[in-house]
């Protein structure tokens, strides 16, 4: 049995104030293209397909016109859950009628769902399908008050699972979680990625998965396995923030032996445009041959103040996100904590204002000022104040 296994699409996503859509559709037109190619026997979604619960028309034509492909164009089965981003009603709205077509999707959980199955020449393969869900909607669904955590709704519902599984089949679990080693805390995300709950409570235990063959997971946006090989994160389709900076993108091609062993393949996508940093000073910037059509979060090099810096900026990048100014650096310490304090609140106290702004430049940059700005300043300010004295 092949199929692929992708997930966090976040069809209608926006960043920085723009819409990936268009870069959406060039992902997924590679997606379908290695569907054509490579014939698995279904397609599998691990939710987030949406970004938000109430997505743009664009992102709901994208998604339509994605999945009519796979299913009628290409005649292969999809089978999705809903994430955290999704909203549960709109993901299963005509399931039923869908299914029977081809199109499997679960919105919402259901402890008494009937698992997908498939069969190749080894005989039939269960899909369990697992959509993101409150641990409140686990408790109330399955009558635990145990249930308080994601990691005990996870048990819970995978137990479940567990109970009724047909030995005679191999099963794949398709769910949407913060899942790490031992359900510990893990720094394995990004700044992307909604946060399930406050602490570590989001945090469900890979070992949840032992009774299954294989895995399909959605919501980290990094691809990876967890625990073992056969839990996988396939990672979102393109970069959706700058963290994700260093991320290969792509889906992964999955196969199950006759044992129901799983060999992992990722297939990388090439990007309409990548997301990445670019750092230098604003001379060097403008002055570039270099002109991409990019998404680039840029940190300007530059000591003095950049007047307009994000439209000097898009002269060479014209799809530049951010700009921002190097973080400065700490104020330089002359003396040992008490005394510079002191030197820092003697400089604020002084009636000179040069002796003021010499103070108020070593706080906030660093460094001294130089002595070409001392009598910048100094002439600025007495032809300032000399116009005031002339006033009166």
């Amino acid at each position: 049995m092949k199929f692929i296994h992708t997930a966090d699409w976040h069809l209608g996503k926006l960043v920085q104030g723009v819409y990936m859509t268009d870069d959406q559709r060039f992902a997924l037109e590679q997606l379908l293209e290695a569907v054509e190619r490579e014939r698995p026997d279904a397609v599998v979604i691990a939710g987030d397909l949406y970004d938000r619960a109430v997505p743009p028309t664009e992102a709901v034509e994208l998604l339509d016109e994605t999945l009519s492909r796979l299913v009628i164009g290409l005649d292969t089965p999809v089978i999705a859950v809903a994430g955290n981003h999704d909203s549960p009603d709109r993901i299963r709205f005509g399931s039923r009628l869908m299914a029977g077509r081809g199109l499997h999707l679960a919105g919402r959980y259901d402890p008494d769902a009937e698992p997908v199955r498939l069969r190749d020449g080894h005989g039939e393969v269960h899909f369990h399908l697992l959509p993101y869900c409150d641990p409140s909607v686990v408790r109330l669904a399955l009558g635990d008050e145990s249930i308080r955590t994601h990691d005990d709704a996870m048990r819970a519902a995978a137990a479940r699972l567990a109970e009724r599984l047909d030995p005679a089949a191999r099963h794949v679990l398709v769910g949407h979680a913060f899942v790490t080693p031992g359900g510990r805390p893990q720094d394995n995300t990004s700044d992307s990625e909604r946060p399930l709950s406050i602490g570590g409570a989001e945090h469900v235990d890979a070992r949840h998965f032992d009774p299954f063959h294989y895995a399909a997971l959605g919501h980290l946006h990094q691809a990876h396995w967890v625990g073992r090989e056969s839990v996988r994160y396939a990672g979102s389709p393109l970069k959706y923030s700058i963290s994700e900076e260093r991320h290969r993108k792509g889906w992964l091609v999955v196969e199950l032996g006759a044992d129901g062993e799983a060999s992992v393949e990722q297939r990388l996508l090439e990007p309409r445009r990548d997301m990445r940093r670019v750092s230098g000073y604003i001379r060097d910037i403008e002055a570039t041959k270099e002109r991409s059509d990019d998404y680039v979060f840029v940190t300007l090099l530059d000591d003095n103040p950049v007047l307009f810096p994000m439209e000097k900026v898009r002269a060479a990048y014209p799809n530049a996100l951010h700009v921002e100014r190097r973080p400065l650096a700490p104020p330089a310490a002359a003396g040992d904590g008490p005394a510079s304090a002191a030197d820092r609140g003697g400089a604020r106290r002084a009636t000179d204002p040069a002796s003021l702004f010499e103070g108020f430049y070593r706080e906030v940059r660093g460094t001294e000022l130089s002595e070409s700005k001392k009598r910048l300043f100094q002439e600025v300010c007495g032809r300032v104040l000399g116009g005031e004295e002339a006033a009166g």
